[in-house]
């Protein structure tokens, strides 16, 4: 398996934050319109990234978007399915999504958790309908995730119980 040149990685909407043994890779369907703008994480004025992941105590400190590369600080890594394309879910073509190149960055890194910012990239990724929670799969030895989206198109959808169900989970893993 082939690593990305740096050409290819320069051509990405957004950059990967990734190192290796995180304990949670957040990996979204692709960069929104506003994001993509603002060339950051989650930038979208209704997204609930940055406060859930304060209120759910995996950082000491909301950050902002703008900042998204001090997560490795805090054991936390950022991806996205779709590399180099953005927008709604809705927007996107399904050739967008490279689940190859995600499992190849997931292998190299091998943090202890993958966790999926919605149903729509880990049921591509996965080739199948997903339920919120862990997953039965691994990649390696990492563990996969599915959690409501933080997206403020999907608030319907919102519940912070499995963001926190996580929370837990990564610590009771650390105790192990």
């Amino acid at each position: 398996m082939r690593s990305k040149s740096k050409q290819e990685a320069e051509d990405d909407i957004l950059p990967d934050v990734l190192a290796v043994g995180l304990d949670v890779v957040f990996c979204g369907s692709a960069a929104g319109t506003r994001s993509a703008s603002a060339g950051a994480y989650y930038a979208g004025p209704g997204n609930r990234f940055w406060p859930t992941l304060f209120s759910i105590g995996l950082m000491p400190e909301q950050i902002r978007p703008a900042s998204f590369r001090q997560v490795v600080r805090y054991g936390i890594g950022l991806t996205d399915l779709a590399k180099k394309a953005s927008g709604s879910d809705a927007s996107l073509s399904t050739s967008d999504y490279d689940g190859p190149s995600l499992r190849i960055k997931i292998e190299a890194n091998a943090p202890r958790l993958l966790a999926f910012n919605g149903k729509r990239a880990a049921s591509l990724f996965l080739q199948r309908p997903v339920q919120y929670g862990l997953q039965s799969e691994k990649i390696d030895s990492t563990a996969l995730y599915v959690l409501p989206s933080t997206s403020g198109a999907a608030r319907r959808f919102w519940s912070d119980k499995p963001w926190f169900a996580l929370a837990e989970w990564l610590e009771g893993e650390n105790q192990s």
